[in-house]
């Protein structure tokens, strides 16, 4: 699955469990969300993508978020709409286009990735407060790792608890059981270190891909993993980084 096909089935598993769960209904893993505010955060960031590609941003534009729908349910409209929008600007676009992003890779194919997993992570949520067990795909829950460890430097201007996470050489050790996927993250004293090996760590958890990257970006309890070892170091990820 590419980072397109993962918006485009991510945003229409969105959609279907936010109609199920009600747009009144609490997102256990976003307090204070509704699944209206889900929809429209979502919706959000797909339009400020859309924005940033559109006009081959060089700086931080704000999004173009269109008319806003006067009634709470048109809310699904607007956000399919917005989708649909996306995904044909990134269908005609050359991915190495330069433009501009928060992570250090500057080109449009930085926003297909991110998107993906936003909308991936966003899709579980809805689906959690419907009272579905949906997993993220393998391969995106994989990929989703990938990301959110490369971006940790570039997270710190606007998550400042994420420069919280240092340490003295402490190691956690992931390992995907469904599918290929190793990580080492280790904690130094001027910030978090990670690799994709096999590698014996200070705390190991073992779950599927979609458990792992649940459980990286906050979604997920460590006991929902197998684990090994200190497992307050995973307590110590949760407290200073989530999605």
């Amino acid at each position: 699955m590419n980072h397109l096909e993962a918006i485009q089935s991510g945003s229409a598993a969105l959609v279907a469990s936010a109609r199920s769960a009600g747009l009144d209904a609490p997102i256990p893993s976003c307090p204070g969300w509704d699944v209206h505010e889900l929809v429209f955060h979502t919706g959000t960031t797909h339009r400020w993508a859309t924005t940033l590609v559109a006009t081959r941003a060089t700086g931080y534009v704000a999004p173009e978020l269109g008319e806003l729908p006067d009634e709470r349910e048109a809310i699904f409209d607007w956000f399919e709409e917005g989708a649909r929008r996306f995904l044909d600007l990134l269908g005609t676009t050359d991915p190495e286009t330069a433009v501009w992003a928060w992570g250090g890779d500057q080109h449009v194919r930085f926003w297909s990735r991110r998107m993906a997993h936003e909308t991936a992570v966003h899709a579980w949520d809805a689906s959690h407060a419907a009272g579905e067990d949906r997993a993220i795909p393998a391969e995106i829950a994989v990929d989703g790792i990938d990301e959110q460890l490369e971006n940790i430097p570039f997270m710190i201007p606007f998550r400042p608890e994420v420069a919280g996470l240092r340490g003295d050489g402490e190691t956690i050790h992931l390992h995907a059981t469904d599918t290929e996927g190793e990580w080492l993250i280790r904690f130094t004293a001027d910030g978090i270190e990670t690799r994709r090996e096999h590698a014996k760590g200070d705390v190991a958890a073992r779950g599927s891909a979609s458990g792992l990257f649940l459980f990286l970006v906050g979604r997920a309890p460590p006991s929902d993993l197998e684990v090994f070892g200190d497992e307050r170091l995973l307590d110590r990820w949760q407290r200073d980084f989530s999605f």
